[in-house]
């Protein structure tokens, strides 16, 4: 690998509505997937108190439990079930699936990058803590 190779990379944001009939939501997450380095991470508030701000009406210990899961099967943990063993692609698409629950991810978006890690902490910053 050149010392400036780009990684095609696709990301989403991911969401907690707490009323999903409103569709009303609050960035609390961000999941890379870069396929041809078999990676996928995620980066999350599990910060009760911030997630109880974020989602008034909530079990915020309860979303901070899911965010919890939703990492361990970014990291392959065997304890977080059977779709924490598929392949990494796999895994990334079960996390960002249309779903109609609290917890959802943005549409999928694509980009290039050098470091997928420090693009997951670019993007975290840019959509969860300091989002524009």
């Amino acid at each position: 690998m050149s010392e400036h190779e780009r990684i095609a990379y696709d990301f989403a944001v991911l969401r907690v509505v707490p009323r999903v009939h409103l569709g009303a939501f609050a960035n609390v997450g961000v999941v890379v997937h870069a396929r041809t380095r078999e990676y996928v991470a995620m980066r999350a508030i599990t910060d009760i108190p911030v997630l109880a701000r974020l989602s008034p009406g909530l079990d915020a210990s309860l979303l901070a439990r899911y965010l919890r899961a939703w990492e361990a099967i970014c990291t392959g943990d065997p304890s977080a079930g059977p779709v924490a063993l598929a392949p990494p692609s796999e895994r990334f698409h079960w996390l960002t699936a249309p779903r109609s629950d609290v917890l959802q991810s943005s549409p999928v978006h694509e980009g290039l990058c050098e470091d997928p890690g420090k693009t997951l902490d670019e993007l975290f910053q840019a959509y969860v803590e300091n989002p524009a």
